[in-house]
């Protein structure tokens, strides 16, 4: 696992862009895994930036980690007023590259058969050949997508209800913008689940912030435990990179190790 620190949030999102990217140009047809939510936002802008300078997203695949339950939008009509994941996706990052249509996959939580769906999306997955690169924030309680404390670290897409807590940090970020009531919030969400993510060959997680720092040091170095879902990271053994700013950082116990083993990977050339 390398722990990559970065001073702020920009520098943060650079590098983790950075490594999006990388697999791109190497493998042109690439199945990334796409994260929501406030952190991804930075690495995103990155990503459309570096589209206008000439990275290539035509033959790319994505599968997105979740959808609230209830909403969705079709890529036709984007600007629907809710505040569904896909319209995220849509204004943050795929309006602004050539990705094409059919090749992006959101979780539709308008589906009249949530778990015949969740079966289909699992299928799509494998028949896509699986994700190369999975992009993860993580959440105030350590959960990955909509895992929330206790799910299965083995389990599928499913439907999940929500826990008082990411209904809150969910309010604060995207519905009390928007002025939308929190009662009419969504209360369960269609997400991928932990075993699902950890078939991914690749993992990237960012985060940023103090609020995160607590967190972030129990996933990375904690007990595993389905208690907060993001500690399955240390069950993966494929490439893993953690990126965070040194706020998110701050209470990691082996804080100085990992600065120095990312130094000496620098001086030698194996970064």
């Amino acid at each position: 696992m390398d722990i990559i620190i970065r001073d702020n949030y920009a520098e943060m999102s650079r590098y983790a862009a950075g490594i999006i990217a990388g697999y791109v140009k190497n493998k042109p047809n690439c199945v990334l895994g796409l994260a929501t939510g406030s952190t991804p936002i930075g690495t995103y802008k990155e990503l459309i930036r570096m589209h206008k300078e000439g990275l290539d997203f035509s033959r790319v695949v994505t599968f997105n980690l979740d959808e609230y339950l209830g909403l969705g939008i079709d890529l036709d009509k984007p600007y629907d007023l809710d505040q569904s994941y896909a319209r995220f996706m849509y204004e943050e990052l795929f309006s602004h590259i050539n990705i094409k249509k059919e090749n992006i996959h959101v979780p539709d939580g308008r589906t009249k058969d949530p778990e015949k769906y969740c079966q289909w999306y699992e299928e799509e997955i494998k028949k896509a050949g699986g994700i190369d690169l999975q992009l993860l924030g993580i959440g105030g309680d350590g959960h990955w997508a909509f895992n929330e404390p206790g799910s299965s670290l083995a389990s599928r897409t499913r439907i999940q209800a929500l826990t008082k807590q990411t209904l809150d940090d969910n309010y604060e970020s995207f519905y009390k913008k928007a002025g939308v009531d929190r009662d009419k919030m969504p209360h369960f969400a269609i997400t991928m689940g932990v075993g699902t993510i950890l078939e991914a060959r690749n993992i990237i997680m960012i985060a940023n912030g103090v609020k995160k720092a607590d967190v972030v040091a129990k996933s990375i170095e904690g007990p595993v435990t389905s208690q907060i879902t993001a500690s399955a990271i240390q069950l993966h053994g494929g490439g893993i990179t953690v990126v965070l700013d040194k706020d998110a950082a701050s209470k990691l116990k082996n804080l100085d190790h990992y600065v120095h083993i990312e130094r000496l990977k620098c001086q030698y050339g194996l970064s």
